[in-house]
């Protein structure tokens, strides 16, 4: 009995080996692989770079007051066009303790002071009209006299200007603050009392409101340093919105800046181009923006597709294997020209009527060996 079991392990182990061996051989059976060829043709090649970057106003105008306050009302509302001259708030004038005690201290000296001037004045003057001083003196206090009366006209124009905002006692000129160019209203910062600054030579003052021709437009981006050496002034770019789908917007490249800014590790250049605004959509400011900068173009070129490249492991040098034969083929080193990522220019090495080894082709499996695999 134990024979047999013996015998029938044995037999069982036989049949398994050569189960295995058989499915071995079968799934690792292939057919040995076919490869096509594909001549050189003539076709163009555009090689182009992308620019990232947004479509600004080419000129952004900040209105800021004239006089310190506070913003009494806001008669504007973001995205509303303005004309030159056009109402956006009113500024209601809060004048510091500090400066108004002092202006009023110069009034009352410079009132003390033409006093003074005045009794000296007519005092001389009687004696001048007797002959009893000579006109030379006389003179010295004529210009003494209109100095003192100057002053206090100035001293109360400050004195004014600090409490209502205006020399004149109307406050208009300076509380009203009015569009300065024509265009949209781009950003209002302020709400109705809030405190504003005045603009001087110390202090940009509050921004009011910002104020842009929204017809005339700029891309602003940046290209690497690697492409900013083919680039020149006039070229044409192709503008693409991210907020815009299937728009394109015609420019020129206007400005190429002749520094660049190193940022995380790649130096790269400003580029400004004059957007053509297309009417039929609203374009926004601060639309982000791809530009397309055409940098080398070659037209009639004999071209191969860039996957039939291979690549000496050595030199790094382009080479292509060509047909002698069926299915043999033989190296050929090549001088390839500039690329697009699809297509190639070969600017020497083969002809036109040379059958090209498509070298990286796979061999399909087919569906009846993969669905064995699987079981």
């Amino acid at each position: 009995m134990n024979k047999i079991v013996k015998y029938i392990l044995i037999g069982v182990l036989v049949i398994g080996a050569l189960w295995a061996a058989a499915f071995f051989v079968k799934s690792n059976s292939k057919g040995a692989i076919t490869f096509e060829t594909q001549k050189p043709f003539t076709s163009s090649i555009e090689m182009k770079t992308v620019a990232t970057g947004k479509v600004i106003p080419e000129d952004e105008i900040e209105i800021k007051p004239q006089i310190s306050g506070i913003i009494e009302k806001i008669f504007m509302e973001e995205g509303e066009d303005v004309r030159a001259g056009d109402l956006i708030a009113r500024i209601k004038v809060v004048p510091n303790e500090q400066a108004l005690n002092q202006a009023r201290g110069r009034v009352r000296s410079a009132e003390i002071a033409l006093n003074n001037t005045t009794t000296e004045y007519n005092r001389n003057k009687a004696l001048f009209d007797k002959g009893v001083i000579s006109s030379q003196d006389f003179n010295a206090l004529q210009l003494q006299f209109d100095q003192a009366q100057q002053e206090l006209q100035n001293s109360r124009a400050d004195y004014q200007i600090i409490r209502r905002g205006s020399a004149g006692g109307s406050s208009s000129a300076n509380t009203n603050i009015r569009a300065t160019v024509t265009g949209t209203i781009l950003e209002i910062p302020v709400e109705e009392g809030d405190q504003v600054i005045q603009s001087n030579n110390f202090n940009d003052g509050t921004t009011i409101a910002s104020i842009a021709d929204l017809g005339k437009m700029i891309f602003e981006g940046k290209v690497d340093e690697g492409e900013v050496g083919k680039l020149k002034v006039g070229m044409p770019l192709k503008i693409s919105l991210g907020a815009v789908e299937g728009k394109e917007l015609d420019a020129k490249l206007k400005f190429i800046a002749p520094k660049g800014i190193e940022e995380t590790g790649a130096v790269q250049f400003k580029i400004e181009g004059d957007v053509e605004v297309d009417t039929t959509f609203m374009i926004r400011a601060g639309y982000s923006a791809n530009a397309s900068l055409v940098l080398e173009k070659k037209d009639s070129i004999m071209v191969i597709p860039e996957a039939l490249l291979q690549f000496d492991k050595e030199t790094d040098k382009p080479y292509v294997e060509v047909s002698v034969g069926e299915q043999k083929f033989e190296r050929k080193d090549i001088e390839i020209g500039i690329s697009d990522g699809v297509n190639v220019e070969i600017v020497s090495g083969i002809t036109e009527e040379d059958e090209v080894k498509v070298w990286n082709k796979t061999e399909p499996v087919k569906k009846g060996e993969d669905e064995e695999e699987d079981a």
